[in-house]
């Protein structure tokens, strides 16, 4: 990635006002249109791996009608590539910013239906589930499964069932972050596209689980 991004994140994030942006219009567009070129890469070659939706990159630009924070843009470029639905759940976010870049995925917030639907799935037998989180490649990459959770269990369920820690789960989060050094590195597209593909056990879990009901039947026949 260009450092030139890394550089104009680092000046709008001590030159948060519009005054400021309006002067560097130009070097606003320059980094934009860097990042997109590099996103637009780890799309392209991500899609040859799983079936995509168009790719989304999200606008600098902050919504501050109900936040307290009136800063009018944000201080990192991200992207999201969601799977193609109905039949595939799940999406791919990556979020570059100095200090703080990553990319995770999951289910931030499920409806009720499709949260009660993992709950059912998890109660009934979550030995799949468990080996996903449990396989090395996802241990060294994302360590665990994250996310709000319940202190206690949901009602219905019983708060002694030996997956409770995996139906108290109000999110399912993975997440892996990067260094700068990482993502300015010749590398770091094989790199994203391999934190990518380590989620991809998961999120077929997922959409296997959301598309069916509880005897395995198909939602879409």
């Amino acid at each position: 990635m260009d450092k030139s991004i890394f550089d104009f994140l680092k000046q709008i994030e001590k030159n948060n006002n519009r005054e400021w942006f309006s002067e560097n219009k130009n070097r606003y567009d320059k980094a934009a249109a860097e990042a997109k070129i590099y996103f637009t890469k780890i799309y392209d070659e991500y899609a040859k791996r799983d079936h995509l939706e168009a790719m989304k990159i999200y606008r600098i630009y902050r919504d501050v009608r109900f936040s307290k924070d009136k800063t009018p843009y944000k201080n990192h470029f991200s992207m999201f590539m969601a799977r193609t639905k109905p039949f595939l759940r799940g999406g791919y976010y990556l979020h570059i910013e100095p200090g703080k870049s990553f990319a995770g995925g999951g289910f931030w917030e499920p409806n009720k239906e499709d949260l009660f639907r993992i709950r059912k799935e998890i109660e009934l037998d979550d030995r799949e589930l468990r080996a996903i989180i449990e396989d090395k490649t996802f241990k060294e990459t994302f360590g665990t499964l994250t996310g709000d959770e319940l202190i206690s269990a949901p009602k219905g369920f019983d708060k002694n069932h030996p997956a409770i820690d995996l139906i108290r789960k109000k999110q399912f989060l993975v997440s892996k972050s990067f260094t700068d050094k990482e993502v300015l590195a010749p590398d770091f597209t094989e790199k994203a596209v391999a934190v990518f593909t380590a989620m991809r056990p998961f999120f077929d879990y997922m959409s296997e689980v959301l598309t069916t009901d509880l005897n395995g039947e198909s939602l879409y026949k």
